[in-house]
């Protein structure tokens, strides 16, 4: 068994007041919450058994908050050339600015502490997925 959570949805939680992860003090704070509410949720689950996968926009800090809460998380990386990110993302209904997705691509480029990092650019979402079940299964043996 195993459960997905997305730490963007658990952010979208806070309905009024919900401040974007790159909008100043408020913004970094409910960023930290969310990673803080995101890892609960994940405690809960592994507790019980249940394999947790946790999707997230990191940061050196927000991963070592990460690795605080969750001991032995693995931290894998997906990346994308940004001219197929905004590909993709033009696939889909838009919740950021061209700037905002811009500037979230460029700060991906300063992430460092990533345990593995996978190159999705000309993977299909099969591929990626199982590229990243060939991971797991790796370093859960």
């Amino acid at each position: 068994m195993a459960a997905f959570i997305d730490v963007d949805d658990v952010r979208h939680l806070v309905v009024s007041g919900h401040a974007a992860p790159w909008e100043g003090a408020e913004g970094l704070r409910q960023r930290r919450l969310g990673v803080r509410n995101g890892c609960a949720v994940a405690g809960n689950f592994l507790r019980d058994g249940i394999d947790v996968v946790i999707a997230d926009v990191l940061t050196d800090a927000t991963a070592e908050l990460y690795r605080e809460l969750l001991p032995g998380v693995l931290i894998l990386e997906l990346v994308v050339e940004v001219g197929e990110a905004e590909r993709r993302a033009g696939t889909r209904a838009a919740h950021l600015t061209a700037a905002e997705f811009r500037m979230l691509h460029e700060r991906q480029g300063e992430f460092t502490v990533g345990d593995i990092q996978v190159d999705t650019t000309r993977l299909s979402v099969r591929e990626v997925v199982a590229r990243v079940i060939e991971v797991w299964v790796s370093q859960n043996q």
